[in-house]
């Protein structure tokens, strides 16, 4: 049986080799479904990891790679197949970072830590075939890289395309492990707990439509800029008057589009939100009262409102059983210190939540800042994920992997 100390060495051995590529993918970001790039690199480390893996997934750029477990003693290594995933695509905004890696696409940035997730899943599956080289695994081990978890769209398709079932490769996956780099938490440390942990999460747009007029005759229009600003007041009191206060929701709106005249009423207003819950009771009241709200209101104005929810994401809870497995293998592996418990679920949502309704699933967090330090939060221009947290997560990754107690 290979030693933690083994591990380490050699997850130490990889880590310059794994900085540079994550420098590589900082450089040359691709958001959700466009990223063929990212896509190539990947399944070119994989090949010369000699890893076996099948591409064209999710659109096309999600990969799935595998390593096989032993058959011990008879015994049926296919029941504790792991699955252990990462998401690849980056943010359709500035980089705004001072690193010599800073993105080289205008308006795509690394901004989420995905290609510090990406190179931590690659990492894993060098060491763990390392490993199998000289001893099979005692576990059968598949390696999800998914497009696309920015949108909500990626882990879903990358199920329904049999990236779980072993319809394309490996046997059908038992457990499934993911993780996130998390600013609040000192690098070294992990942080998660069972249950919910991340919220659903909902986008939505509305289209206003109004009577466009002068400005100086409002009488004379049907103001759909009026009905906006009304329509995002009401839209606060769903939480504050409809959802039982010991319960979490929230609905934001985050774009307001409309006219380019200082003296014209525009015809249109075009808005955007998200809403989130962690109880499906919940989500599914906050969502109908949006539609129900913007509808209403609109036409009380004198104009009419279109409610378009997009796919969405449930809330990521944490199988009980499969996060004390991780708990245990965590602080076996960096020490009972560097387990941190996560006190409160966050309003965050992830689609790795899909997963976790096919088959017990853990995610949990990875720490980035160091101790005293002042780091950017997930989604600011200014964010670079930390490569000393890598080693943390490719160690984690493997011993989550190797675990057949």
């Amino acid at each position: 049986m290979v030693s933690s100390a083994d591990i380490r060495a050699l997850v130490q051995e990889a880590h310059e080799d794994l900085t540079r590529l994550r420098h590589q993918l900082h450089q040359h970001p691709e958001s959700a479904f466009e990223e063929v790039n990212t896509a190539a690199l990947i399944r070119a480390e994989l090949s010369r990891l000699g890893v076996a893996f099948e591409g064209g997934f999710a659109g096309g750029t999600g990969t799935v790679a595998h390593i096989p477990g032993a058959a011990q003693q008879g015994a049926n290594t296919d029941a504790n197949a792991i699955a252990l995933r990462a998401d690849i695509d980056a943010l359709p905004m500035p980089d705004e970072s001072t690193c010599a890696w800073r993105s080289q696409i205008a308006g795509r940035a690394h901004t989420c830590g995905h290609d510090g997730h990406t190179v931590m899943l690659l990492g894993a599956a060098r060491v763990l075939q390392q490993i199998a080289k000289k001893n099979p695994l005692p576990n059968p081990v598949t390696f999800l890289f998914q497009p696309a978890e920015e949108t909500g769209m990626g882990a879903a398709q990358m199920i329904q395309d049999g990236a779980l079932n072993g319809s394309r490769i490996g046997p059908a996956v038992k457990r499934v492990y993911g993780l996130h780099a998390w600013p609040s938490l000192e690098v070294g440390c992990v942080a998660s707990r069972p249950g919910p942990m991340l919220a659903s999460a909902h986008a939505f747009e509305v289209t206003i439509n109004g009577r466009g007029g002068h400005a100086a005759w409002p009488h004379l229009a049907a103001d759909p800029i009026m009905a906006s600003a009304a329509i995002v007041q009401a839209l606060q009191t769903i939480v504050s008057r409809e959802i039982d206060p010991l319960d979490s929701a929230v609905v934001t709106i985050t774009a307001i589009h409309a006219g380019d005249a200082f003296n014209v009423i525009p015809p249109t207003v075009s808005m955007r939100g998200t809403t989130r819950a962690f109880k499906n009771s919940v989500r599914d009241h906050v969502n109908a009262r949006v539609t129900q709200i913007c509808e209403s209101v609109a036409a009380a104005l004198g104009a009419s409102a279109t409610v378009h929810f997009l796919p969405g994401t449930p809330a990521t809870n944490n199988c009980p059983e499969t996060f004390a497995r991780f708990e245990r293998v965590a602080k076996g592996a960096l020490g009972n210190d560097k387990v941190q418990p996560l006190h409160h679920p966050v309003m965050g949502g992830e689609d790795f939540s899909h997963y976790g309704h096919v088959v017990p699933a853990c995610f949990f967090a990875l720490g980035q800042k160091r101790p005293n330090e002042h780091f950017p939060p997930l989604h600011h221009p200014a964010f670079d994920f930390n490569d000393d947290s890598i080693t943390t997560g490719v160690e984690l990754f493997c011993h989550l992997a190797l675990d057949n107690a």
